[in-house]
């Protein structure tokens, strides 16, 4: 195993020349610190980042949304450890986080747990000790990361991901008949992992109290799912393929992370949590006065006039301010949820206009209805269509993170140094942003064994 050798199996499936270089970097971080810690790494995985398309917050909803995975995401190695303790090690930060056996049965919280990017992993490792018994999940696991943190192109489902993938491989979680029962295809799997975050049980394995976050499955389908060159329609609750399309030839997009942290904790967990909660209490309107459903999508094509009829639900059934906030909410999601198809159909016929313009409207909308957006994220776009990108429009949670563009693929390079030069301009202390050429890579890719 070298990195010359990872590197090369995500080229043959699809990765970028310029990103298997990145890659090839990357591996060998990893490799290196994996060296100086334990014996020869029994795998290696590859886990992306999320690229949101359109149906921003439309999944936990049962509605549709067009991914993809950006070239960007996690270099990991991992072996088995005897004893039961799971060391994780960050190549890029050089920070190590041990998780000893106890901690993870007992409900211990290290102190260390408290921080970043340790309470998605202490929240797997749980997780899976609660849902397959006795399994030996002792490993040593170490990643680095080629993807701004916090961005909003999911780096924390991503770090689910692949710490649990990981563990899922040195503990032979695949083998063992909790998982067959419940995991029979690879969206199964994104499905179960994004339960992982958001503490829901998944099957009849059982569930928990996650991460804090109530979000749906969108990201771990995209990071899982995704395959290099396409994007794919999904829709949710439960999983389903709806269709994958390819990029178009000369289209390339363009991603830029503001430099404002989309983070889910604090006040922006908050606020994150209330997009969720809000689709919960429309659903609560509807099941509590007509026939049972389980999403939002569900009740809406339940019946014809559905949308009316929930309006009016709102309208003599909950107090103002509420009801404003919950009428928002409903016109963001029916209006974000009926932009997928026609997205699909735009990317099968290149037709920048019309992905332009369904672009406009979802950014439009995040602005005014979900409420989600911030000045930088609101000025990236704008500034990319100047800057002469077709289409573009934030994405992911929100509250910060990143936005997309589409360009001419010949002019994707220099446009991109063009978006960045005039963001730093408008805003000069977010020093941190970046932009980076963005043609999708790999999903999950497990390696070795």
């Amino acid at each position: 195993m070298s990195p010359e050798d990872l590197a090369a199996q995500l080229a043959e499936q699809g990765l970028s020349p310029d990103e298997t270089v990145r890659k090839r970097s990357l591996f060998e971080l990893v490799l290196q610190a994996f060296a100086q810690r334990s014996r020869v790494p029994s795998h290696a995985l590859w886990v992306p980042g999320r690229l949101e398309i359109f149906g921003k917050h439309t999944d936990y909803g049962g509605g549709h949304s067009l991914v993809a995975p950006v070239p960007r995401g996690f270099a990991l190695a991992v072996s088995p450890r005897p004893d039961g303790v799971i060391a994780i090690y960050d190549a890029s930060r050089r920070e190590q986080f041990v998780v000893p056996p106890n901690a993870i049965r007992d409900g211990e919280n290290p102190d260390e747990a408290r921080k970043g990017w340790r309470r998605y992993a202490l929240a797997t490792a749980r997780r899976l000790t609660r849902n397959f018994p006795g399994a030996d999940l002792g490993a040593d696991i170490v990643f680095a990361s080629d993807l701004p943190p916090a961005s909003g192109m999911s780096s924390s489902s991503a770090l689910v991901v692949g710490t649990a993938a990981a563990l899922v491989q040195v503990g032979g979680i695949d083998r063992r008949p909790e998982w067959l029962e419940n995991v029979k295809s690879s969206a199964d799997a994104a499905g179960f992992y994004a339960c992982i975050e958001n503490g829901l049980a998944f099957g009849t394995l059982e569930g928990d109290s996650g991460v804090g976050t109530h979000g749906g499955s969108e990201d771990h389908v995209a990071i899982v799912c995704g395959r290099a060159g396409q994007a794919a329609a999904w829709r949710f609750v439960p999983i389903e393929p709806v269709a994958e399309v390819p990029i178009p030839e000369r289209w390339m997009f363009v991603v830029a992370a503001s430099g404002v942290a989309a983070r889910k904790t604090g006040e922006a967990k908050d606020a994150y949590n209330r997009l969720s909660a809000s689709v919960g209490e429309l659903l609560g309107l509807w099941n509590r006065v007509e026939t049972p459903q389980p999403s939002l999508y569900a009740a809406l094509g339940s019946t014809p006039g559905a949308a009316t009829r929930l309006r009016q639900l709102i309208a003599t059934r909950v107090a103002s301010p509420a009801s404003t906030e919950l009428e928002a909410r409903l016109a963001h999601f029916t209006g974000e949820d009926a932009r997928v198809l026609p997205a699909v159909e735009a990317f099968a016929r290149a037709d920048a206009s019309a992905a332009g313009e369904l672009a406009r409207a979802s950014q439009e909308a995040a602005e005014r209805l979900l409420g989600n957006q911030v000045a930088e994220t609101s000025a990236l776009a704008r500034q990319a269509r100047e800057l002469g990108a077709f289409a573009a429009s934030g994405f992911g949670a929100g509250f910060g993170g990143s936005v997309w563009a589409l360009v001419a693929k010949n002019e994707a390079p220099a446009f991109a140094a063009r978006w960045l030069s005039a963001y730093r301009d408008r805003f000069p202390s977010r020093d941190s942003a970046t932009v980076f050429v963005a043609p999708p890579g790999p999903g999950l890719t497990v390696m070795g064994g």
